[in-house]
């Protein structure tokens, strides 16, 4: 559409398209509710007010009009679906257009996997933006199944307009140390949306951090960090993910005064979360029945990530803007009885409505390449005690313990009885035969074992078991799926969830995924596992760039120190 049709239209002498009538608009401008109509005339707003005339015209009975909800950092992959069958399952909530940062698939095919959301995504009734994936791989401390450095991002970003900035600068420590490769990134992108991801840095090493043009952290998992980030002049972002949980501890930090530098992500959902809570919409609720004003919320989940992201033709709902828009009819339910995308009806009733599926996006070749002669999944033994790494419920941190591990025929091996398991990840990208090993306690397994190649960032196959035979098993079983979910136990494959694009999706619709996930779950839990969710679990006890101990393909990583430590605690002495 020109503009000479739309300000024709906007002065009421040409006739719209769309005329929604008797509403409450949700005004995050003003943090007004109002009586108004809505004109629309292709994708855009035409007017607000009365005196339009239009082709349709929808009495939306007195119910509420608040802008089309945004999320300011998403992992799409981590719904283990396509961003089309992830479509479908936030429209129907209100999401609008998500920004998203596709370092899953990017860690394992690189511009490819980038370029595959990307094409999945055209066309489709959700607005993907994507902000280029900066640490691929994440840190010096994994094998990933790409590498990804400024030329080749600066080149991404050159090439498509719905790539939009730098994703989640995840090598705090390369960007306080002005590592050359970092710096080149952050230079690439400068006068561009940077995302931060830096939990618990402080002082002049966060002032570093700042300066080097980050401007967003969705790490904060105190009121205070939020706070010290926010004084700093950081946009932060509130996630409430499916394995981390944020929102309840980050909301007494949220004043009328800073409301407008905070805005909501989910980060990782997987889809039984999306399907029955939601997605930013989810936050929102959350928020409002912990006392936030409505509108405050709102915006939050709106205009903040609008404008920060520079995103200047959504957020609102004013003249010249996208009409993007979602009806409630209470704004504490915030249940979207009809949503628009661009002045389409995409979703009604809680139901997203059907969308012409346009172009596929060609397949992926495979992305397991495992050399399981070089493979041995058994941990020889040594005298003294091990370094213990501890899941804490809920969180991403883990904790550290000592202990002294069981051991049969001079190798490690897990002892349930004192939750004290073993957990391994092998290299599945270039064959190498690396594996890393380690213990972990609270995953609660009696028996059997879990395994997965979602294992953030790197996605490599990683497995925790409470016996050998179910360790070997469970790997071997999600190699030969093309990636996946394995629920084991002895030489028995109890569930399974095929995720054989990239080992992170499925083409699967999404209600298809999530009873196969609900399945594995449940199968898990025959094994004695107490977690909501132990394959999310599962995944982040590989990410190294959050504290305490994680374990990668090379090793034991204290992220604290930010480097690989031996298993056995007097090595050290040595």
């Amino acid at each position: 559409m020109d503009l000479t049709t739309l300000i024709e239209a906007a002065r009421g002498d040409r006739p719209c398209d769309l005329l929604l009538t008797n509403l409450r608009l949700v005004n995050v401008f003003t943090g007004e509710i109002h009586p108004t109509e809505i004109a629309v005339i292709g994708s855009r707003i035409a007017g607000l007010g009365p005196g339009y005339r239009a082709r349709e015209t929808v009495d939306l009975g007195g119910r509420y009009v608040a802008p089309g909800l945004i999320d300011a950092h998403v992992h799409v992959e981590s719904s283990l679906c396509t961003p089309r069958q992830f479509a479908r399952a936030v429209l129907r909530r209100g999401v609008t257009t998500v920004v998203s940062d596709p370092h899953e698939i990017a860690n394992v095919l690189g511009t490819e996997g980038i370029t595959y959301m990307l094409r999945d995504a055209r066309f489709g009734a959700l607005s993907m933006y994507v902000m280029a994936s900066s640490c691929v791989p994440a840190t010096h401390l994994e094998t990933s199944g790409a590498q990804l450095d400024a030329d080749d991002l600066g080149a991404l970003a050159g090439a498509n307009r719905w790539v939009i900035g730098l994703a989640e600068m995840m090598n705090f420590p390369g960007v306080v140390a002005a590592a050359p490769d970092v710096v080149a990134k952050l230079d690439r992108f400068a006068g561009r949306p940077i995302d931060g991801h830096a939990p618990g840095l402080t002082g002049q090493a966060l002032n570093a951090y700042v300066a080097a043009g980050v401007g967003s952290d969705h790490e904060c998992t105190t009121a205070a960090e939020m706070v010290d980030k926010l004084r700093l002049g950081m946009m932060v972002f509130i996630r409430e993910a499916t394995g981390a949980h944020d929102l309840l501890a980050l909301l007494p930090g949220v004043t009328p005064e800073n409301a407008r530098r905070v805005c909501f992500c989910t980060d990782d959902r997987h889809p039984a979360d999306l399907i029955d809570r939601g997605s930013v919409d989810d936050l929102v609720r959350q928020a409002i029945g912990h006392g936030l004003d409505p509108v405050t919320a709102l915006r939050m989940a709106t205009l903040n990530p609008a404008e920060h992201f520079r995103l200047d033709d959504r957020g609102a709902v004013a003249p010249g803007r996208r009409a993007d828009l979602v009806v409630f009819d209470d704004l504490h339910t915030l249940h979207a009885e009809r949503v628009y995308r661009g002045g389409h009806l995409v979703a009604r009733a809680g139901r997203a409505l059907p969308w012409p599926d346009r172009e596929r996006p060609p397949a992926l070749r495979s992305s397991i390449d495992i050399a399981w002669d070089r493979v041995d999944l058994r941990v020889p033994a040594r005298p003294g005690d091990a370094r213990v790494m501890v899941y804490r419920p809920g969180q991403l941190v883990t904790g550290r313990a000592t202990a002294a591990p069981a051991v049969e025929g001079g190798y490690v091996v897990p002892d349930p009885s004192r939750d004290l398991l073993q957990i391994s990840v092998i290299e599945r990208h270039k064959g190498t035969g690396h594996v890393g090993h380690g213990l972990v306690r609270g995953f609660g397994l009696r028996e059997g074992a879990l395994a997965s190649t979602v294992a953030h960032d790197h996605h490599n196959l990683v497995v925790v078991g409470a016996d050998p035979v179910s360790l070997e098993t469970a790997a071997h079983a999600a190699a030969d799926l093309g990636g996946g979910f394995v629920v084991a136990r002895g030489r028995e494959v109890l569930a399974e969830v095929p995720l054989p694009i990239g080992g992170l999706m499925s083409e699967a619709p999404i209600e298809v995924v999530r009873t196969q996930l609900d399945a594995a779950i449940a199968a898990a839990r025959t094994l004695g596992t107490p977690l909501e969710d132990p394959f999310m679990s599962l995944g982040f006890m590989a990410l190294e760039v959050i504290g305490e101990l994680k374990l990668t393909d090379l090793g034991l990583v204290d992220v604290d120190r930010f480097a690989l430590i031996d298993l056995w605690v007097d090595a050290d002495k040595m």
